[in-house]
């Protein structure tokens, strides 16, 4: 479940977070991005995951921060299983890729509206080159199914 509209702050941020599906795609192909799933465990498991992503749940790391949740992000995260995900797991595994690999966080969720969020939270603990993937899984899905929709027709 996605929130309806973005904030007026995330709006007007979208144009410096956001990145096309294809062009996150080639960073990480060229190895210097690495795609940051940030839905909820449950919603990977329900429609699935792309290939090659590192997950860090962000209602969790939010609640792990001190950030409040709003009743919504709050109703989504009672509805799956918590992870193991600490504070020290999750700054472990962000400063493994945007530090010591040196890579561009590229942040996806359903359908590009949390990521916003959460490339904007990123940055705001220091970490310059995150981004929001826009579309998110959503757009990825629909390109898996372009690439194989004509060997269907065929």
């Amino acid at each position: 479940m996605e929130p309806t509209a973005l904030s007026p702050e995330l709006e007007a941020l979208r144009s410096t977070l956001e990145i096309s599906l294809d062009s996150a795609t080639e960073l990480c192909r060229l190895g210097m991005g690495t795609m940051v799933d940030i839905r909820q465990t449950f919603e990977i498991e329900m429609k699935g995951a792309i290939p090659g992503t590192v997950h860090i749940p962000l209602f969790e790391v939010k609640r792990l921060l001190g950030h409040a949740l709003t009743e919504d992000e709050q109703d989504i995260l009672d509805a799956g299983t918590p992870s193991d995900m600490d504070v020290r797991s999750f700054f472990t595994t962000i400063n493994e890729l945007h530090h010591v690999r040196d890579h561009i966080v590229l942040c996806v969720c359903n359908s590009g509206r949390r990521s916003l969020y959460a490339a904007q939270l990123l940055r705001s603990l220091g970490y310059g080159k995150a981004l929001s993937v826009g579309g998110g899984f959503q757009a990825w899905k629909k390109r898996q199914a372009a690439a194989i929709a004509p060997l269907s027709a065929t």
